[in-house]
């Protein structure tokens, strides 16, 4: 079914108004947001007329390189570019969801990396062999005009085919895929049009719906046990030979698509082997963080301390980062773990709402790092008989919680790594 007047829903000031709500959140201190919160009616208003007297397109992106885990190029959107693809997304994205699959995991409401994992141990314990699968260099590899074609199988509407147009070719170039594929002459793949910019919303959303009729292929054609996230996908059977042939025939169906299976990443593997899979290493009795995923923590720790030692970072913004690490390594077997990093701290996992910090909990949680532990707390350090700490959750909010602990000036209890 082909949905028409949908335009009509995307450029409207509540629609738009809506959208920067969803824009903004988490971002009210950037500059492009603040800058545009500055005049919020007018840059609306402006968006409004200029998407409806189509003369809107996009700006130009900031490009940033990345080296951890590996390198590659997130692209940032100009904020109000970012306005646009919120609107855009909250009319046409759930009519592709609706016909995506269950067990496609990535960007949808109620999914995400965690209930991927959940179905991927699902599956393992049921079969003796998985196939697990990787797309080569899928983000630069998205080919335009198939896009485009694949948005025209739902898309009826003249104006946001012309949008959506539009978000697609205002893609920056991303590193070249230069594969030939069957019926291709010499210089094909560099007339086409390829790749969509990392840190897009509508980037996300777009390489869902590149990918749907492979979900469907495996599962509906192949009628495998099938989980995917992103481009890292898997499916299950008892006989390696199986898998063997549904990989050939996977890489027949994704070459129509233009696109590649990983040579080095897709294999087959017997499920009773620990795998890694979205940044868990998964056993049979147990899930846990890889070696190099912990390290790269620790790292990050370290540049916070001293990003906060050199007052330019916020207490209460080293938590929320903090936290949202917490939150992926409390879904692995790591108590122990941050039992260690944070011991004593405000994020020592023993704690609980209202049990009294630890006598080095004064200090800052990110000094917990150094590789010796002091005999004493300095004299400036230790706190009169009748001075007491918040139970945690009572009587002070977060921030406040977190300044109090990274107030002092002082070296950190000492915990060692397990």
């Amino acid at each position: 079914m082909r949905h028409n007047d949908l335009f009509g829903q995307i450029a409207n000031f509540p629609a738009l108004y809506a959208a920067y709500r969803k824009a903004v959140a988490g971002k009210r201190a950037k500059p492009g947001a603040a800058a545009f919160a500055a005049n919020l009616e007018g840059n609306l208003l402006r968006i409004e007329r200029e998407l409806q007297d189509r003369s809107w397109y996009p700006g130009r992106y900031t490009e940033i390189a990345i080296k951890d885990p590996k390198p590659r190029m997130v692209s940032a959107a100009p904020f109000r570019d970012r306005v646009v693809h919120h609107a855009v997304h909250a009319i046409v994205g759930p009519i592709f969801d609706a016909g995506f699959i269950h067990h496609s995991y990535a960007n949808r409401a109620d999914k995400g990396t965690h209930r991927a994992v959940d179905q991927y141990e699902y599956w393992r314990d049921r079969y003796a062999h998985v196939l697990r699968c990787d797309i080569f260099r899928y983000f630069p590899a998205i080919d335009h005009a198939v896009l485009k074609q694949d948005m025209r199988r739902r898309i009826g509407c003249s104006d946001t085919l012309w949008l959506l147009d539009g978000i697609i070719d205002g893609s920056n170039t991303q590193e070249p895929v230069n594969v030939h594929y069957l019926g291709d002459d010499l210089f094909a793949p560099y007339r086409r049009r390829r790749g969509l910019p990392i840190g897009n919303l509508t980037s996300q959303f777009f390489a869902n719906v590149y990918l749907d009729r492979l979900d469907h292929f495996a599962t509906e054609v192949l009628r495998a046990p099938f989980v995917r996230y992103v481009d890292d996908f898997a499916l299950f059977h008892d006989d390696p030979s199986v898998l063997a042939a549904w990989r050939d025939r996977i890489a027949g169906f994704l070459a129509v698509r233009r696109l590649s299976l990983h040579p080095r990443k897709t294999v087959v593997l017997a499920t009773a082997e620990p795998a890694g899979f979205l940044g868990y290493e998964l056993h049979a009795e147990r899930r846990a963080l890889p070696a190099a995923s912990v390290r790269r923590f620790r790292n990050r720790l370290r540049g916070l301390r001293d990003r906060q030692r050199a007052g330019t970072i916020d207490p209460a913004a080293i938590a929320v980062r903090v936290r949202a690490w917490i939150a992926h390594a409390d879904h692995a077997d790591t108590w122990r773990l941050r039992r260690a990093i944070f011991r004593g701290g405000l994020f020592d996992p023993s704690r609980k709402p209202g049990y009294p910090p630890a006598p080095c909990g004064a200090r800052r949680f990110l000094e917990q790092q150094s590789l010796e532990r002091p005999l004493r707390l300095p004299e400036q350090e230790q706190r009169p008989e009748h001075e007491h700490w918040l139970p945690v959750g009572q009587h002070a909010s977060m921030p406040e919680l977190v300044e109090l602990r990274f107030h002092r000036e002082s070296r950190g209890c000492v915990q060692g790594w397990p």
